[in-house]
């Protein structure tokens, strides 16, 4: 009997490690994050499942543990997840573009940094080839998408964009992200899926046939592509 219940407490103690580790590694190192709109397309897609390295931009106490630590400040074109300014419940991912103190501007379509034109090319997608013109007829938030600011980024703040420049909810509608608000880098894609999810109603059986169905389907949705794709 002593032995039976030395077993189950070595079982109990080791699943009780395992939910701390995952409880601190979901707090402090990684988070999982589905790409929920079209935002930051052709780069990451509806469906895609990325990990986020919260542990890159965490504070050190000194220049040692800067040099020892895989930690480094917010650089021009990260792509970061944050909570979205407006609603802190949620999380919204873009591409930072503007870091303290730069001067942000964007003229028919081009954004610039500080006076100099950003080589976007890479990862900027643009579905809509009209550009709205820089008028005083056209109503300001409207012709924010290809004409805003010049703006000044205020300090212990960062200026987002989505790489979908044409289609997104982004720092041109609702001001800069506090630092405070960012929560980690987007690291790489572990899973895609395409195809809509399919909605049931709030129970167990609608939830049951929901999974039975994402389950026929995995393997056909699954863009493996897209498998491990380092974001960028």
């Amino acid at each position: 009997m002593d032995a039976q219940k030395s077993l189950w407490r070595e079982y109990l103690e080791a699943l009780l490690i395992a939910v701390i580790f995952a409880t601190f590694a979901r707090t402090y190192l990684v988070q999982a994050f589905k790409i929920p709109s079209g935002s930051m397309e052709e780069n990451l897609l509806i469906g895609d499942h990325i990990l986020v390295n919260k542990f890159v931009y965490g504070p050190v106490s000194g220049p040692l543990e800067r040099a020892l630590l895989p930690q480094r400040e917010i650089r021009h074109g990260d792509v970061v997840v944050f909570k979205f300014p407006k609603e802190p419940e949620r999380d919204f991912i873009k591409r930072c573009v503007g870091l303290p103190g730069d001067t942000v501007e964007i003229s028919d379509k081009v954004l610039y940094r500080n006076g100099q034109p950003v080589a976007e090319e890479s990862y900027v997608f643009h579905f809509d080839d009209r550009v709205i013109p820089s008028s005083g007829l056209v109503s300001e938030d409207f012709r924010s998408r290809d004409q805003f600011g010049p703006m000044v980024v205020p300090a212990g703040h960062y200026f987002c964009l989505g790489d979908n420049r044409d289609n997104s909810n982004d720092s041109r509608v609702w001001g800069p992200v506090p630092e405070s608000h960012v929560k980690g880098r987007a690291l790489l894609v572990y899973w895609s899926r395409a195809g809509e999810v399919d909605l049931e109603p709030a129970d167990s059986t609608g939830r049951l046939r929901q999974l039975a169905r994402s389950a026929r389907r995995i393997f056909q949705e699954t863009r493996w592509e897209r498998t491990f794709k380092v974001v960028r």
